[in-house]
């Protein structure tokens, strides 16, 4: 038998432990390794990197995402650990703030995938530096989206006036109702993993096929496949679990169980480790791409009969950050 809305909640309440070891462990260890992770990573991309190529810019305002995710965790920590109850105003901007920056990253995550692509495929196009130029304004256009899109659930709660002490346990309705969920699998999930498996692929198959880089040892194709590789991994554990788990829970929205709902918030936890594996994704790709290449320097690895269009150089890919 389907229950309505305040039956299920009430049902939810009481099968989720406000004290949870496994949570505070968990939550515990991403902020020990990411909060410093992340803040070297900002003190590296501002002062000790001279060249503010287009790929730092994302990379940067990556970090500062993956930043701001991890500083809402001590919230979660302070709740399963149960020392006391949490007004759920905090609640509510905690969650906030997690969302924000977890399609913030995601789509971050997409723009250097895209940046990646296009600096290897597409080295001497005039269109394409120009367009990578636009980095700052796409990255603040990025924040923009993410915050203007969490914000509607979130005052639409807080209007309700709701008095219940439910905090991080209660059924995240908002997030699957129809309109919601289809945005967030499409814009907030699915058009991202596209795009970063065909660029994935690009990458690869361009570097692959060019004898100009192989010669000129500014990549390295093995070091493209395996940054490929790493990074398909962090996109695909961290942010799949969450959205799978929001179609479970449409799908099952009038029988929801406790056991959907502890894989849910073991999902949204699992969301949290890409704060600590972002570094990880910085390391290879300034690693991969290691050299910054003036384009004259380009030119001259390139042969003169390649020069005359744009359309004959893209057959021999190389690397322009």
């Amino acid at each position: 038998m389907s229950c309505n809305s305040t039956c299920q909640d009430e049902a939810v309440y009481r099968c989720q432990n406000q004290t949870n070891p496994a949570f505070v462990a968990m939550y515990s260890v991403v902020c020990i390794i990411g909060i410093p992770l992340n803040l070297m990573a900002l003190v590296v991309f501002f002062c000790c990197i001279k060249s503010r190529s287009h790929t730092i810019v994302y990379m940067t305002n990556l970090a500062l995402a993956d930043l701001l995710l991890v500083c809402t965790l001590p919230i979660r920590i302070y709740y399963h650990l149960g020392i006391g109850e949490l007004s759920q105003k905090t609640c509510e901007v905690a969650g906030l703030l997690l969302l924000a920056n977890m399609y913030g990253s995601i789509l971050l995550l997409t723009c250097i995938s895209i940046d990646r692509c296009l600096a290897v495929c597409f080295p001497m196009s005039s269109r394409v530096r120009e367009g990578r130029k636009k980095a700052p304004l796409i990255c603040l256009g990025i924040w923009l989206l993410t915050i203007g899109a969490s914000l509607p659930p979130y005052i639409i709660n807080s209007n309700k006036n709701d008095t219940s002490k439910t905090c991080f346990r209660k059924i995240p309705t908002y997030a699957v109702k129809p309109v919601t969920l289809a945005s967030t699998l499409t814009i907030g999930f699915g058009i991202p993993l596209i795009i970063l498996l065909l660029c994935s692929w690009g990458l690869v198959h361009a570097v692959s096929k060019s004898t100009a880089a192989k010669m000129s040892g500014i990549v390295d194709s093995c070091k493209i496949q395996r940054m490929v590789i790493v990074n398909l991994a962090i996109f695909l554990c961290c942010f799949l679990p969450y959205h799978v788990m929001l179609v479970v829970i449409y799908i099952n929205n009038d029988q929801m169980t406790c056991s959907v709902m502890s894989a849910y918030y073991n999902a949204l936890m699992v969301t949290c480790l890409n704060t600590i594996l972002d570094p990880l994704a910085y390391y290879l790709t300034a690693e991969t791409f290691r050299k910054n290449i003036e384009i004259d320097t380009v030119r001259k690895m390139l042969p003169m009969n390649n020069l005359s269009s744009d359309g004959n150089t893209r057959s021999k890919p190389l690397v322009s950050t």
